[in-house]
């Protein structure tokens, strides 16, 4: 029999290579994940850039001029994620494709852009994340119903407009925002990627929920507003996209 200070040795020696095992084989998993994601498909609003309340506001302060005094922003926000298509009717009963629903869209659209959007800023460091998923040979894509102007503006906030592979818009949503899949799947035609190639970064449970019913995966940033609990579905929640990338080798992002 061994002595005790052998077996002690002996079993130092079994555990010091155990967790060598289980350190190579966490290595080998983050480079299968970030072997296999080819598309990162982006939220802009709440995501890249300070904007969610603005937003909020800006539609109160247009229903609130057409009859709905009772609507203050705070009880817009927690529509903000969805597209005017389910955010109007749920709000007002007013149908987003009536002939006074697509005024009202217009004049919140006109309103957003010339009272709100030239005070928006982009979160810290966003354009050093893209930076770094497109070393990562990743490409980026935004999937937002936002209108061509809108998504222009806030494009330029970011200030990430030349680090993008791809774009889609409210034409591509076909009628049908987060959290529909619609977005989501237009997205990855344009990545020419599967779902299991790609991930979804938002901030809201919309972008989970439409990125789940497209079968693709989420990363959610709280820097929106929304907390853990409501962003449960994401595989992984960082405070905002800085966080993000200071920890991306965590993530199926991540990589040498």
């Amino acid at each position: 029999m061994a002595p005790p200070r052998a077996l002690r040795e002996q079993n130092r020696a079994a555990v010091s290579a155990l967790r060598e095992q289980d350190r190579a084989a966490v290595s080998a998993l983050r480079e299968q994940d970030r072997a296999a994601v080819s598309a990162l498909l982006i939220d802009i609003d709440g995501t890249l850039i300070d904007s969610n309340e603005a937003h909020a506001r800006a539609w109160a302060d247009i229903l609130q001029a057409h009859g709905w005094p009772e609507i203050t922003w705070q009880q817009v926000q927690p529509l903000i994620g969805m597209g005017g298509d389910k955010l109007l009717p749920q709000l007002t009963g007013v149908a987003a494709e009536s002939s006074r629903g697509k005024q009202l869209s217009k004049e919140r659209n006109e309103h957003f852009l010339a009272a709100y959007a030239p005070s928006i800023r982009a979160f810290p460091r966003v354009r050093e994340l893209l930076e770094a998923v497109r070393e990562r040979g990743i490409k980026r894509v935004v999937a937002t119903s936002a209108g061509d102007a809108e998504l222009s503006t806030l494009l330029e906030i970011a200030g990430v407009g030349d680090l993008l592979t791809e774009e889609t818009n409210k034409d591509d949503a076909q009628g049908k925002s987060k959290p529909d899949p619609n977005i989501i799947i237009a997205a990855l035609e344009k990545a020419n990627a599967r779902p299991e190639e790609a991930i979804m970064l938002g901030d809201t449970p919309y972008d989970v929920e439409a990125a789940s019913k497209a079968g693709v995966a989420t990363i959610a940033v709280r820097c929106g507003g929304w907390g853990d609990e409501k962003l449960a579905g994401a595989i992984a929640v960082f405070a905002d996209p800085a966080e993000l990338l200071e920890r991306i080798r965590e993530t199926p992002l991540g990589g040498d």
